[in-house]
């Protein structure tokens, strides 16, 4: 019937977004393109309504107080200020004083970090076995080297014969592990039959190496992703932040009040920085944004990817929310609320809004792209970490085989320095005169 209705908004695109006609906040505000101006308008043409919007003056959720009074928009609509409020999530708290109108599904909290790296390449030639399988074959070759000797020792104890040493049987055994087989060096049946079952061994090892190491070097490895909070919190010497509007809401009573360890820790050692800085400290590494999902995807889409699609960032596919909805809140007792759940059931089912959300977020990357011009890749990607079809093996590839030469070379250096100085200090030295007797007797 014409009536004006007080609405009160913070700016969170692509839900609400605007600009302010006075420099001082709580001003009037003009409106732009968003899912709940389309929404505003499209209610107001339907039930014959006028409305005035006002920013909230904190640009804040609300949070409870000790009193019992909430902060921004809820201790707004607490008060009776405004009779509804623009986009808002639901909590226990809030929904005691105010009335809840789930409006469209909550945006997912997701961790922006740089996109994966190569592994490096030094490393390839153990990488095809894990830390634990490597312990245990170098535990293995000991073992059966030991127990060889253990065998013959006492084989040479009941029959006789020549003698095997600790150190041949260790290097028998190590030398079937490399595919160089020396001489046999079992003289029982009992330790052919050792030396047998240790080539099959051996034989399927090499093999699994072998086809390992032949797929590391077509397709090179790339480092994990940081998908989830637990990927975050393992990764060391990592830095990670939020965004300080993101303190005055749900999140915040999220992360604050959370019972888990791991939540906690993310909690306690984040920091707080617009999302803009975040992100370029995300180009320098080891460090991660959290954020909702739909917020940061259009900031990357506008200023961080290039016309064919490539972007240095990884937003984690795994997402996690932290609260159930997003919507509005109405002064409790507002008699049109009946009325706006009624038409917002209608738009849902029909699909408008979900198909609202895609459109607003694509004009706006449109904008954002064409206002500042984004079509140089400076800032993406190495494009070769995506393109690995064909790869010609060069000296960066097999670098790591060339260092293993060289610490074989020096090794090999350093023993027979070793055997010499042993040699020279076991070695008896003759007095001068016993050596002149020597010559003489000679």
């Amino acid at each position: 019937m014409g009536h004006m209705l007080r609405i009160v908004a913070v700016p969170y695109f692509p839900y609400m977004d605007y600009d302010t006609t006075i420099k001082e906040p709580g001003g009037i505000i003009i409106p732009r393109d968003s899912i709940d101006t389309r929404l505003i308008n499209t209610f107001a043409n339907a039930i014959n309504f006028t409305f005035e919007i006002r920013e909230e003056p904190e640009r804040a959720w609300g949070l409870l107080k000790k009193g019992g009074g909430f902060t921004g928009m809820m201790g707004q609509l607490q008060r009776e200020e405004a009779d509804f409020c623009t986009i808002a999530g639901p909590s226990p708290e809030r929904l005691m004083v105010v009335q809840y109108l789930r409006g469209y599904p909550s945006d997912l909290m997701t961790l922006t970090s740089l996109k994966p790296t190569l592994l490096p390449q030094h490393l390839s030639l153990i990488r095809p076995f894990s830390g634990e399988l490597w312990v245990a074959l170098l535990v293995s070759v000991g073992a059966w080297g030991v127990s060889l000797w253990l065998l013959q020792r006492a084989w040479q104890w009941v029959a006789g014969g020549r003698r095997v040493e600790l150190t041949t049987a260790l290097l028998y055994s190590l030398g079937a592990l490399l595919q160089n087989l020396p001489s046999d060096i079992s003289a029982s049946n009992s330790g052919r039959l050792l030396v047998g079952w240790w080539l099959v061994f051996c034989l399927v090892m090499t093999t699994c190496y072998s086809s390992s190491l032949i797929a590391h070097m077509t397709v090179q490895g790339k480092t994990r992703p940081i998908e989830t909070l637990e990927d975050l919190a393992n990764q060391k010497s990592w830095k990670w932040a939020t965004e300080p509007w993101l303190l005055k809401g749900v999140p915040f009573e999220y992360f604050s009040k959370h019972d888990d360890p791991l939540v906690k820790k993310i909690f306690k050692n984040w920091e707080v920085e617009e999302a803009d800085r975040a992100l370029q400290k995300v180009l320098g590494g080891r460090y991660t944004l959290i954020d909702f999902e739909n917020y940061v995807s259009i900031m990357v889409a506008s200023r961080y990817t290039d016309h064919h699609g490539n972007t240095p960032f990884f937003i984690s596919k795994k997402g996690f929310s932290v609260m159930a909805a997003f919507g509005w809140g109405f002064r409790k007792g507002a008699p049109f609320y009946p009325r706006f759940l009624q038409l917002l059931s209608r738009l849902e089912d029909a699909g408008i809004i979900s198909f609202w959300i895609k459109d607003v977020i694509a004009r706006r990357v449109r904008e954002n792209r064409a206002r500042e011009a984004l079509g140089s890749p400076a800032v993406v990607g190495d494009p070769s970490l995506d393109d690995q079809s064909h790869i010609a093996l060069g000296m960066q590839h097999v670098q790591g085989a060339f260092y293993l030469l060289f610490l074989g070379f020096g090794i090999a250096f350093l023993t027979l320095l070793g055997e010499n100085i042993a040699h020279r200090c076991s070695s008896p030295q003759q007095h001068p005169s016993q050596h002149h007797q020597t010559r003489s007797q000679e």
